[in-house]
């Protein structure tokens, strides 16, 4: 970077150096792109609006990725506060998390032989759940059932009801963090569990009422991940297609629990980038995440249980994403605000097992 970039860009708030930044994710063993997330010279020369003048982060000023609970609701913007609006599944998981019994503190740890980073997280070392509404519709013929994908276990959830007692059985058979992926299957709820039919799923922050900024940013967010997914001769969706495609609904595994884990692990395996002959992404459009500063908000799941967290994203930042993250399962330092399950100790991307 010339000096008279360096200057400009102190002038902005942006940081000019992510040598550190890198150093702290590859001490970590989070596979890192040194490619530059931008696609063009300057990006606020070239139509971007106000909300992303300020633009590469600071790595201390992350927050953690959390589990998250995403709930269909077929619309695109909702009342302030999601888990505060009466007779909504949001509010109703409120309440039953609020029953559960509260998990030890997390401790500062290692995830395997690598280093942690703030902002970077194991969840098994988190004890939050994140309960967002989104854009998909629930897929069951009852509309009072909803639909819900829960992250990063990377399943959705069928014949959710819309009552405290659904929002009860929903957490302990699939959201409790102590449960495995498979779930709890718990006897007569009528639930159904399945593996996401996704390469990834990709969440776009909108919610208007919290933050004009993300509800500007997430359209044109989605047309750019859309166009540049298309150019890599991705099929792309913004609702949840028959998941039965990806395998039989997980209560109906048998066997050992060892098995029933070694079966969904196979079916999980079948949508990898690495493996998958025609790739498929989901994108829904989500409630607030948290840090208006970090506008727009893109969230990456894969089904490696990985979740990436960007901020500060614009339509120049797509195509790196698309083929530095998503397709070649590095993390660009510049955008990342957090994640969970990033640390790689034996692989060489994320998209490793």
């Amino acid at each position: 970077m010339s000096s008279l970039r360096k200057l400009k860009a102190l002038v902005l708030g942006h940081n000019t150096d992510m040598d550190q930044t890198t150093t702290e994710l590859q001490a970590a063993a989070i596979p890192v792109s040194t490619v530059d997330c931008r696609s063009c010279a300057n990006p606020c020369d070239e139509g971007s609006t106000w909300i992303w003048k300020r633009r590469c982060l600071a790595l201390s000023s992350h927050i953690t990725g959390r589990p998250q609970v995403v709930i269909s609701t077929g619309k695109s913007d909702w009342e302030r506060d999601v888990t505060e609006v009466p007779g909504t599944l949001a509010a109703y998981l409120l309440a039953a998390r609020g029953e559960a019994p509260k998990p030890s503190s997390p401790t500062a740890s290692t995830v395997g032989s690598a280093k942690t980073v703030p902002g970077v997280f194991n969840p098994a070392e988190s004890s939050k759940v994140s309960v967002l509404n989104a854009s998909h519709h629930t897929i069951c013929d009852d509309i009072k059932r909803e639909t819900v994908l829960v992250f990063p276990d990377y399943k959705v959830v069928t014949e959710v009801e819309r009552s405290l007692d659904g929002a009860r059985t929903l957490w302990k058979s699939h959201v409790d963090p102590s449960l495995g992926r498979t779930g709890a299957g718990l006897e007569g709820s009528g639930l159904r569990s399945y593996v996401l039919p996704y390469a990834c799923v990709i969440m776009l922050c909108s919610h208007k009422k919290r933050d004009n900024r993300c509800a500007i940013a997430a359209p044109k967010l989605e047309n750019a991940l859309t166009h540049a997914l298309e150019r890599e001769e991705w099929e792309v969706h913004t609702q949840v297609d028959d998941p039965t495609l990806a395998g039989g609904p997980l209560e109906e595994l048998q066997g050992s629990d060892e098995e029933r884990d070694a079966e969904l692990l196979r079916r999980l395996r079948t949508l990898d980038v690495k493996q998958s002959s025609h790739k498929r992404a989901l994108i829904v459009r989500v409630s607030h995440i948290g840090g208006h500063k970090f506008a727009g908000n893109v969230i990456i799941n894969t089904p490696q249980g990985v979740s990436v967290w960007y901020g500060r994203v614009t339509p120049h930042e797509v195509p790196s994403i698309v083929k530095e993250t998503i397709i070649g399962g590095k993390v660009l330092p510049a955008l990342l605000r957090g994640g969970l399950n990033l640390s790689k100790p034996r692989g060489t991307d994320l998209h490793d097992w």
